[in-house]
């Protein structure tokens, strides 16, 4: 995965609270054996009604979305993720995550901005108001930005997952960084215990 140092640019602001891991990506989806093409799929059921707020020209190409609170609950699919980096989203600002859904974004390099309940008010106010918007998510600094509309506030991004989102470490690479002591090990490992050969 690559390094996520910040993630600037426009964002979508998706007012629902409760958004479970079925309504980000539909059961159907989960058939593909990939990881890529699930952007198609994202909100899939909403994205029927052309009302729907990603149907809107002003939101094409958003890199953030800003949603309500409780957002990936329900099941454990990495699907999910996959949809919203597929999209193009590269990190989601909400006031509560579902823990799975947080758990599973920061191994995929999308960010979960979890904000008080005010900053994704204003957030969200903001945006409806200027789809236009810059917003700022800084991952080094831990800091969600609006410079043009003057927000500004900290999210919460627990030291070992702002590490992984940084150094761009999915859990291969975390492993990979033990490679000199597993080869070792290897290398010494007495010759009665099973191999992979």
């Amino acid at each position: 995965m690559q390094p996520v140092r910040l993630v600037s640019g426009r964002a979508v602001p998706l007012d629902r609270s409760d958004v479970d891991t079925d309504q980000i990506i539909p059961s159907e989806w989960l058939k593909r054996v990939e990881r890529t093409g699930f952007g198609a799929g994202l909100f899939a059921e909403w994205r029927d009604d052309p009302s729907f707020v990603l149907n809107h020209p002003e939101h094409a190409g958003a890199r953030i979305l800003v949603a309500g609170p409780n957002f990936g609950t329900g099941s454990s699919r990495e699907h999910a993720v996959w949809a919203l980096t597929d999209y193009g989203f590269e990190a989601v600002v909400s006031s509560r995550f579902g823990d799975i859904f947080r758990n599973n974004a920061t191994k995929t390099g999308l960010v979960p901005a979890e904000v008080s309940p005010e900053l994704a008010t204003a957030l969200m106010e903001a945006l409806k108001a200027d789809p236009g918007l810059e917003v700022i998510v800084d991952v080094e600094r831990r800091l969600v930005e609006v410079p043009a509309a003057g927000i500004e506030g900290p999210f919460r991004l627990d030291d070992d997952a702002r590490h992984r989102l940084i150094e761009g470490l999915d859990d291969i690479g975390l492993t990979l960084q033990h490679l000199s002591h597993i080869d070792a090990y290897e290398a010494s490992r007495p010759g009665w215990m099973p191999t992979s050969a």
